[in-house]
């Protein structure tokens, strides 16, 4: 089984801004840095549309993400705990 390569967020800013600044065409600078062409173009996308907040650390959660995953965790309890209890209730 493959695993995910992952890459930094300066890896990513660097890799765009090369094909800007030297003029390479995507085929070129994906060959070279043995990376996919279509990965190349989503990574230009991404920047040119966020900017400065482009590909965010995923290390560290944003306030909202954490939030997310606390009210998840949070209404996912009760129901587990009634799956439990039905589980254990006798059948007539």
């Amino acid at each position: 089984m493959l695993k995910r390569r992952v890459f930094a967020r300066e890896f990513k800013v660097e890799t765009v801004s090369l094909v800007s600044r030297q003029g390479l065409s995507f085929a070129e600078a994906a060959r070279r840095l043995e990376i996919g062409q279509n990965l190349l173009r989503k990574w230009r996308d991404q920047l040119a549309e966020t900017g400065s907040k482009a590909f965010p650390d995923k290390a560290q959660p944003t306030a909202l993400e954490e939030e997310n995953r606390r009210l998840r965790a949070e209404h996912d309890r009760p129901r587990m705990e009634r799956e439990i209890l039905k589980k254990r209730r006798p059948s007539s």
